[in-house]
């Protein structure tokens, strides 16, 4: 899968611009989320380097035959009906395996929002992992893993640096109208 991964990247003239994150856990948040072609690049990517991210996934697509595909693409079960539980599910999965990479997006839809979701730093902090700054740059077709940003108790001020790195790295969407990095927190 890795060669192919590699070799299917090229072809659509993505460059991948960082190795892997060295930590066997982590959140590596997913921006810009524009495109549900934003998963194919990333999952090409960490495929390409032998490794596998997670995403979360909602729960009902775990049953039969299709079970065993969504955990081989790194599908983590969630039940989205549960609300806040999605954060306790998630800090849970973070205790009980030994590696996990899980790919956020903080936006939370592919629409253009002003809100992003801090679900993420809730996660981190109480499963006390790093998080990445991973991108998807539609317009330079750069695909990475991005640098690890130092979470504090506040996560406002955390979620304004984030914000401002993307704004100051200057990436672009598939469907760039549907990117902000966004002035407020949910």
């Amino acid at each position: 899968m890795k060669y192919i991964s590699r070799f299917l990247l090229w072809v659509m003239g993505w460059k991948t611009m960082e190795s892997p994150v060295p930590e066997p856990k982590c959140i590596i948040l997913g921006v810009p989320h524009t495109s549900s072609w934003d998963f194919v690049i990333s999952f090409l990517y960490y495929n390409s380097m032998g490794r596998t991210a997670s995403v979360m996934v909602k729960k009902s697509l775990f049953w039969g035959p299709l079970g065993p595909i969504v955990r081989a693409m790194g599908g983590v079960p969630v039940d989205r009906k549960k609300g806040a539980s999605t954060t306790l599910q998630l800090i849970e999965e973070f205790r009980t395996r030994e590696i996990l990479h899980l790919a956020i997006a903080p936006e939370g839809t592919r629409k253009p929002t002003q809100r992003w979701k801090a679900g993420f730093h809730t996660i981190a902090k109480a499963a006390g992992i790093p998080v990445y700054l991973g991108y998807f740059d539609w317009g330079k077709k750069e695909v990475g893993r991005g640098e690890k940003i130092e979470l504090t108790d506040d996560p406002v001020a955390d979620l304004k640096r984030i914000r401002q790195w993307y704004k100051d790295k200057g990436v672009v969407g598939k469907h760039p109208r549907n990117f902000t990095p966004g002035n407020d927190l949910e």
